[in-house]
């Protein structure tokens, strides 16, 4: 039966990190905190040896982490905080395992909490339509195409990849529709707004026959006559931005997620908005059937500012 304490094994552990792993001092300093917490936590619970530790000890002490102590005087901590300390904990029950302090690795098991997944924030209505009119307001061939794309992004919510792979036989401004080539090459069709209709056939009259050079089927061009990059649209609406005085640091993604948004604001169905971005199962992210259309159409007739 071991008679060291978990505190004496913390100490040969950081030992170890610095002598035998050559671990930074910073590394081993922020494990050394951590694991301070986690020996204060087993204090508490009345676990001096680590043959006393289970599996649901360190789970516990993942609660606590996120939760905090008041009364030990120990604030929550935000889930990449915790990531940081459980892979402390971890490595620590793995040393004492492999050196046959204990004999299972009651850690093991255990995992971080997932990360919440960070979208861009969404923005006002008054703020995306201020950036669309502050591009191409000079009406001259690349305006025109800039004010197309824009207007596009964040009438169907497109990705940057999607927009700027479109061909001219991907818009249908009769009918008010895209094809789309989503992630894994799978197509969607999906409606486009009247005023980015307008945009388009713009761009389409009086930009395009201007900026192509060759045999091109890409819509959206450079100056050179080739197909815009994803750099250089992303550009177009950093400065669109910047023209529109926005402070706010946005992305071809912050107009993605704005359309979702504000859909979702305007009364749209999740189950649509997800159809309309591509998100769905394998057989939902085909191009949609009839029904589909219809529900679609009138959904983003009603739902969407810029639907006219």
């Amino acid at each position: 039966m071991p008679t060291d304490t978990a505190a004496e094994h913390v100490t040969r552990y950081l030992d170890h990190l610095t002598v035998e792993r050559g671990a930074a001092p910073n590394t081993v300093n922020s494990y050394r905190r951590d694991l301070a917490r986690y020996e204060q936590f087993l204090n508490a619970r009345g676990i001096d040896g680590l043959d006393e530790v289970a599996t649901d000890d360190v789970r516990e002490f993942l609660v606590e982490l996120r939760r905090g102590d008041p009364d030990a005087g120990l604030s929550p901590l935000a889930d990449s905080s915790i990531a940081r300390t459980l892979v402390a904990v971890r490595g620590f029950h793995k040393f004492a395992t492999a050196e046959g302090i204990v004999t299972t690795d009651v850690a093991h098991a255990v995992r971080p909490p997932r990360p919440a997944r960070r979208l861009p924030k969404s923005l006002p209505v008054d703020d995306v339509l201020a950036i669309l009119e502050s591009a191409g307001a000079d009406d001259q061939p690349r305006g025109l195409r800039d004010r197309a794309l824009l207007e596009l992004l964040y009438s169907c919510g497109a990705r940057i990849s999607e927009a700027t792979s479109l061909d001219v036989d991907d818009i249908d401004t009769d009918a008010r529709a895209v094809r789309l080539r989503g992630k894994g090459g799978k197509e969607r069709v999906v409606p486009v707004g009247g005023p980015a209709v307008e945009a388009l056939e713009a761009y389409l009259v009086r930009g395009r026959p201007t900026l192509v050079r060759r045999s091109e089927p890409a819509l959206f061009l450079n100056v050179r006559g080739g197909r815009l990059s994803r750099q250089s649209a992303w550009q177009v609406l950093v400065d669109a931005a910047q023209r529109a005085g926005l402070d706010t640091a946005v992305s071809p993604h912050t107009l993605r997620h704005s359309f979702a948004t504000h859909l979702l604001d305007g009364g749209a169905d999740v189950r649509v908005v997800q159809e309309l971005l591509g998100h769905a199962s394998v057989t939902t992210t085909q191009v949609y059937t009839l029904v589909t259309v219809n529900t679609m159409r009138e959904v983003y007739a009603t739902a969407h500012p810029r639907a006219r």
